[in-house]
């Protein structure tokens, strides 16, 4: 079975194709940064190796839809899973007295700027992919 970009997996085995990549990439930064004995730094290690991964396959090949069909439904589902851990910091927020408005205010502020700037590069990939989209149909067409 070959998983080219218009391959067609059912939903189930996408996410664990996906949930296995992941799992993969985290595995072997952590024993890469072991060995490097660095091994607090194996989560932003996995993070950014799972980034260039994926920028390369997409630059490359173009991501598959039943990955980025896995990773919308992972994510839209996994939201549930912080819902402890803010709530448990929301509680601990409330402790801090005469700090709360300036840790409330770096909090917005650190979370916003890079959401709005994310916003924008998403924004512009997608579009520019768009009109790179049709400006290929188009040209199928022509000839």
């Amino acid at each position: 079975m070959t998983l080219s970009s218009h391959s067609k997996l059912p939903l189930w085995m996408a996410i664990i194709l996906t949930l296995v990549m992941v799992v993969v990439v985290r595995e072997l930064a952590v024993v890469i940064c072991s060995w490097a004995g660095i091994e607090k730094a194996a989560n932003i290690v996995g993070l950014v190796a799972m980034f260039l991964i994926l920028m390369t396959w997409r630059l490359i090949r173009g991501l598959p839809h039943w990955l980025t069909q896995a990773s919308n439904t992972l994510l839209v589902d996994s939201g549930f899973a912080f819902l402890p851990v803010s709530a448990g910091a929301g509680i601990l927020l409330f402790e801090l007295g005469d700090e709360l408005w300036g840790v409330m205010i770096t909090m917005i502020i650190s979370t916003l700027i890079p959401l709005w700037g994310l916003g924008i590069l998403a924004n512009r990939w997608l579009n520019s992919s768009d009109t790179l989209d049709t400006s290929s149909k188009s040209t199928e067409r022509q000839e």
